[in-house]
C-alpha cells in the first residue's frame, strides 16, 4: 500500500499532536478534532464539501458514512437529518476514535461510529443513503470492493453518493459504478471533483 494511503489502514502511524478545525454548514458551525494518520487532517477537503452540497437526505431513516475518517460527512448528515440514525465506519481505529469524539463534540446523538473494514461493522444492516468519499490511493480494487459492499447494504430504492477527483479518474470510477448500480448519474461538479448518485433499482 502506498505511503500516501496510510489513513486506509488498521495500523496508522503514530498520531502526534491533534488539532481542531472548523467547518460551517449553512448556519451551523462544526468543530472537528483531527490528527496525523487520518485523511485531510488540516481542513475539510474540497471533495467532501462538494458532496455535502449535493446530497439529499429527505426521507432517509438510516445513513451510512463509509470510510468516515474523523467524521465530517456522517456528523453533518446527522445534524441535517435528526430523524435518521447515522452510522460512521472506518478501518482506521484512530479515525474512529476521533469520529466518536467529534460526534459528542458536535452534539449529534443520532450518530455512532464503528471500527472495521468496509461494511463489515454494519453486516446485516440496511441503509437508505450511503455517503462515500473513497480512498483512491488505496487502489481501484479496494475502491470497487467498497462500492459493491455499499450497494449490498442499501435498502430497496436506496441511493449512494460518491465523490472523486476529476484528475484521479472520476469519470472512469463513475462508469465502473454504473456496472455495479442499476443507475448512476453525475449530479454535481466543481473544485476539480465530481459527485455521482447511484441507485440500486
Amino acid at each position: 500500500m502506498p505511503a500516501t494511503a496510510h489513513y486506509f489502514s488498521p495500523d496508522p502511524p503514530r498520531a502526534g499532536r491533534t488539532r481542531t478545525i472548523v467547518y460551517r454548514d449553512g448556519g451551523r458551525e462544526f468543530t472537528f478534532r483531527t490528527a496525523a494518520g487520518v485523511f485531510s487532517r488540516s481542513a475539510v477537503d474540497a471533495g467532501s464539501r462538494l458532496l455535502l452540497a449535493a446530497i439529499k437526505l429527505a426521507g432517509a431513516e438510516r445513513i451510512l458514512d463509509l470510510g468516515c475518517g474523523y467524521g465530517v460527512l456522517g456528523i453533518v448528515a446527522a445534524a441535517r437529518a435528526p430523524q435518521a440514525h447515522v452510522v460512521l465506519v472506518d478501518i482506521n481505529p484512530r479515525a474512529v476514535a476521533l469520529a466518536e469524539e467529534n460526534i459528542a463534540r458536535n452534539a449529534t446523538p443520532n450518530a455512532e461510529a464503528r471500527c472495521g473494514d468496509g461494511c463489515a461493522p454494519v453486516a446485516g444492516d440496511r441503509f437508505d443513503v450511503v455517503l462515500y468519499n473513497p480512498p483512491i490511493r488505496a487502489g481501484r480494487q479496494v475502491v470497487l470492493r467498497l462500492l459493491r459492499e455499499a450497494r449490498a447494504c442499501l435498502t430497496p430504492g436506496g441511493r449512494l453518493y460518491l465523490v472523486a477527483r476529476t484528475n484521479q479518474g472520476a469519470l472512469t470510477l463513475g462508469r465502473l459504478a454504473g456496472e455495479i448500480f442499476a443507475r448512476v448519474a453525475e449530479i454535481e461538479r466543481g473544485s476539480g471533483f465530481r459527485v455521482f448518485e447511484g441507485h440500486d433499482v
